[in-house]
């Protein structure tokens, strides 16, 4: 195929045979369009028939940067809930500058990433509860003054966390129930949580505080997450390292771990380190290992301890994405968010009960964590991580289950695991039982390190594979694997874009990131490009629509665009599809000094947008949108 990089003429050597790529042109209109959308160097061609039309009927919206968002024409997106709006009943007023962490523990917190939507009655769509994630705190636009004490330390501890919220739809508006009793601030100050599972109570959790090892205050850097098929919310504790100053000394026990979970002294985040020893591992070298879990939260009990599941493994999770198998047992998939990090999956030991929800609660405690292989000729294998397996032994450094959780790490790099471009979001599909992972991008692979799942060195634009279990069975040991989109400008040869020939020019998007499916089998995207989005896209992020089946696979169409310097997470649908709930996250931060518009960084009282208030004495706030449909009706048809 003239054109097409060496890279990607070995990768679909490696994928597909003469046969399979038949098929793909047939189902595409032409030999040469499919070509051509494979090796990026056209859009939209119109070699699809006419006959082959998407099942995402809106009107597309164009790439672009502004000072606020963008949506497809007939839909509304109505500010739900912003940073400082009350959460528990007798929540004050939010006052910018008479705040304090008590106040922020009863208010909405800072940088709201994943959303799950919960019913309060079996597929009810008109009222739920709203679970939010907080991930981290942008202090230069939350203080008047940039001035690092305690108080302000506690109150982005307050900030992060998880809200849960009661959410109503009443004449085709959606408003927050006030003094629900199902309202709930959980934070990084102030929460009890548990820990269960093989690492419960291990002397590497044991602290002075907690002698135990089975209760730890808080939990922060909560990015992605997933809802369980029981009704729970599984928050994703992501970059903990980056709170945390470490050493480099090699002489103290956990000098392995921290390195490879990349705690140092070049870790100065927040700084919080400096007021409160707990993020100081040079004092405290196990408080560390009290992060990186899963938090699985009971959000219709507001008086329930939230637990971290130490059998899904300590690592900076990001999707957390479930499944009933066929035999009764739950499947989950993870994802570590970092550059040539691994996908995990976890396999229960015991099966999901329909009848007795509380039955369940137990069932991320006990089964098999294993991690991801990938071959060239599109298999992929899972590799349990079990103490005694192979390396994973006292040589290497694992006396216990509890060490393998607590280094998922170093167990997957000892069973081969494959690094890969940063995954993050994952989504199965509710029709075809396929898995969808999004990785985001891996700047720094060199062309020596790539394989056909990661094909491009100096990958700035991330690609989204499709795993595909056998019979649908997601507890088998062996998967296939196919490529969804190399994501990147399709006109830019050297991109080695795939899209689709029929995707339109502002249909295309880099750095995938959080990702749903609707309940017709509709994949949807996210995208968190940080501060490159000039350089990765030149628009600012926001949500696409994925075609991920017939002849307009791998085509997207742009839905809704966040405001400059923000990026979109968390998009959760209410059953019924009529109603799309998003998160826009630090709005006016990521490389703003690049919109030609305002040209510089922002601070407090000089920030690129002041989304959503507009207000000139409010900075820009964090916000949860609701979208719905002009009229009602289906989102995106």
């Amino acid at each position: 195929m003239p054109g097409l990089s060496k890279t990607f003429e070995r990768v679909l050597a490696a994928r597909l045979n003469r046969r399979d790529a038949m098929k793909l042109m047939t189902a595409t209109g032409a030999a040469i369009g499919w070509s051509r959308s494979l090796a990026g160097s056209v859009v939209g061609s119109g070699s699809v028939p006419e006959s082959h039309r998407s099942r995402f009927a809106f009107e597309e919206i164009s790439h672009g940067v502004s000072d606020t968002h963008a949506i497809a024409p007939g839909y509304d997106a109505d500010v739900l809930i912003r940073w400082g709006d009350a959460v528990l009943p007798g929540a004050p007023e939010f006052d910018l500058y008479r705040q304090t962490p008590e106040s922020q523990e009863k208010q909405f917190g800072y940088n709201n990433d994943h959303i799950g939507y919960l019913p309060l009655r079996p597929h009810e769509s008109r009222r739920g509860l709203l679970c939010v994630n907080h991930e981290y705190a942008n202090p230069e636009l939350m203080f008047p003054r940039r001035e690092l004490t305690s108080g302000t330390v506690e109150i982005e501890q307050s900030a992060v966390g998880c809200s849960i919220i009661e959410v109503t739809r009443e004449e085709g508006r959606w408003r927050i129930v006030k003094d629900s009793v199902y309202a709930r601030r959980i934070s990084g100050r102030t929460t009890p949580i548990s820990f269960s599972g093989p690492a419960a109570g291990s002397d590497r959790l044991r602290t002075r505080e907690d002698p135990a090892g089975t209760t730890v205050v808080g939990t922060i850097s909560n990015c992605g997450g997933g809802v369980t098929p029981w009704g729970t919310c599984l928050v994703a504790e992501e970059n903990f390292n980056m709170y945390f100053l470490g050493r480099h000394d090699i002489r103290h026990k956990e000098a392995r771990n921290h390195f490879r979970y990349r705690i140092s002294s070049q870790n100065k985040y927040l700084s919080w380190y400096r007021f409160f020893e707990r993020w100081d591992a040079n004092k405290i070298l196990n408080e560390a290992n009290r992060f990186g879990w899963i938090v699985e939260v009971d959000p219709y009990d507001a008086s329930s301890t939230p637990v971290k599941r130490t059998a899904l493994g300590r690592l900076c999770h990001e999707g957390a994405a479930s499944r009933i198998n066929g035999d009764g047992r739950a499947v989950l998939y993870m994802a570590d968010d970092n550059i040539f990090e691994y996908l995990y999956r976890f396999v229960s030991a015991n099966k999901f009960d329909a009848l007795k929800r509380d039955n369940n609660f137990s069932l991320l405690d006990e089964g098999t964590l294993s991690v991801a292989r990938f071959a060239d000729d599109g298999s992929l294998r899972w590799i349990p991580l079990l103490y005694g397996m192979g390396d994973v032994n006292e040589s290497n450094g694992f006396y216990s289950q509890a060490d393998v959780m607590i280094e998922a790490r170093a167990a997957a790099d000892l069973v081969g695991a494959t690094p890969m471009d940063r995954p993050e979001g994952i989504a199965v599909n509710p029709k075809t039982s396929s898995v969808f992972v999004a990785l985001s991008n891996n700047n720094v692979r060199k062309t020596d390190q790539t394989d056909a799942v990661n094909s491009r060195a100096n990958n700035i634009w991330g690609q989204i594979v499709e795993l595909v279990p056998p019979d649908g069975n997601h507890t088998a040991d062996v998967f296939g694997w196919e490529m969804l989109v190399q994501c990147g400008p399709p006109h830019q040869a050297t991109a080695e874009a795939t899209w689709n020939a029929a995707t339109s020019e502002h249909g295309w998007f880099a750095a995938p990131d959080n990702c749903v499916f609707d309940r017709m089998g509709g994949l949807w995207v996210c995208t968190d490009q940080s501060s490159r989005w000039k350089e990765s896209s030149g628009t600012a992020d926001g949500l696409w629509a994925m075609e991920t089946e017939g002849p307009l696979r791998a085509t997207g169409k742009m839905f809704f665009r966040v405001p400059v310097g923000a990026e979109l997470t968390g998009p959760a649908f209410t059953p019924d599809n009529e109603s799309l709930f998003l998160s826009v996250q630090h709005p006016g931060t990521d490389g703003v000094q690049h919109y030609e518009a305002f040209g510089r960084r922002s601070t407090f009282g000089d920030p690129a947008t002041r989304w959503p208030d507009f207000d000139p004495r409010m900075p820009p706030r964090p916000a949860v949108v609701a979208v719905t449909k002009q009229g009602g009706g289906i989102i995106g048809s």
